[in-house]
């Protein structure tokens, strides 16, 4: 039985596909089993990924009947693993080679932890590369204000997915199924921290921030909501919630470069 269980949900990804499953591969950390869901592509996604499935035995396959978005097809995941860990990561995320085994001897050697995740280095659609820094402990304090864990480059316990019930299946966590497990994770006491160094390669351009429409962003002002009175937040943090809808009024493109060039660090080659 492997170790760590890598679960992805993927959708209409073949051409970026192929670089994410050979990080995985290619880790230090040789014990691990890795379930994709394919979410009803269009493409040849499917057959991309079937490829590898048909190379590795540890590599399992499997497909909606029809486009159910990513909080279902990872509790799909999630009911087939076996692995004591689960790691997460996207379609267009690239894990460096020794992300598993740091992850791993942390949660081995920091009992206390439920989840570990890490910092990222950025690319976009031109390739370049800026440093985005977790935030090392998160808490319910810096969630209410926005900052948790950046969700393909976590490690969880599988008994801390299956205490949460993995993720809800809504309309309101069809781009914000993150958001709904952190909240609901901090409610039930568990803590978690962000290693500081990079361990993946996280892919944001503005093609992004364009899926981020007003309505997304109505329903993740909701999630947050309902997350507050989880937490029983004062009433002084619900400001807070206005941040999404004051970013939908802000230029999409003013947005991708802000967070880009004022919120991330730009970063040498060392990383690669």
């Amino acid at each position: 039985m492997a170790n760590i269980t890598v679960i992805m949900g993927v959708y209409n990804s073949s051409e970026i596909l192929p670089n994410c499953i050979n990080s995985v591969i290619q880790q230090t950390y040789p014990d691990w089993e890795m379930i994709i869901c394919d979410d009803c592509s269009t493409d040849n996604t499917y057959a991309v990924a079937e490829q590898f499935a048909s190379l590795y035995d540890n590599i399992v396959l499997i497909k909606n009947e029809k486009n159910m978005g990513l909080a279902y097809s990872l509790n799909k995941c999630l009911s087939l693993a076996r692995g004591e860990f689960i790691a997460r990561t996207d379609a267009d995320d690239i894990s460096y080679p020794e992300r598993f085994q740091k992850q791993i001897d942390f949660l081995n050697e920091n009992k206390e932890y439920q989840v570990v995740g890490s910092s990222v280095v950025l690319y976009d659609d031109q390739g370049e590369k800026v440093l985005r820094k977790a935030i090392e402990r998160p808490s319910v304090e810096s969630l209410i204000k926005g900052k948790s864990f950046i969700h393909p480059t976590i490690m969880m316990r599988k008994e801390t997915y299956d205490a949460l019930g993995g993720y809800v299946v809504s309309k309101r966590t069809q781009r914000g199924q993150d958001t709904d497990l952190w909240f609901r994770f901090f409610s039930k006491g568990f803590k978690g921290y962000n290693i500081q160094e990079p361990l993946c390669k996280y892919h944001e351009s503005l093609k992004d921030y364009n899926k981020r429409s007003f309505i997304v962003r109505c329903r993740g002002m909701k999630t947050r909501f309902i997350g507050y009175r989880r937490l029983k937040v004062p009433a002084r943090y619900y400001v807070y919630l206005l941040k999404p809808l004051i970013g939908a009024f802000i230029p999409k493109k003013i947005m991708y470069y802000y967070h880009k060039s004022i919120k991330a660090k730009k970063i040498e080659g060392s990383y690669y």
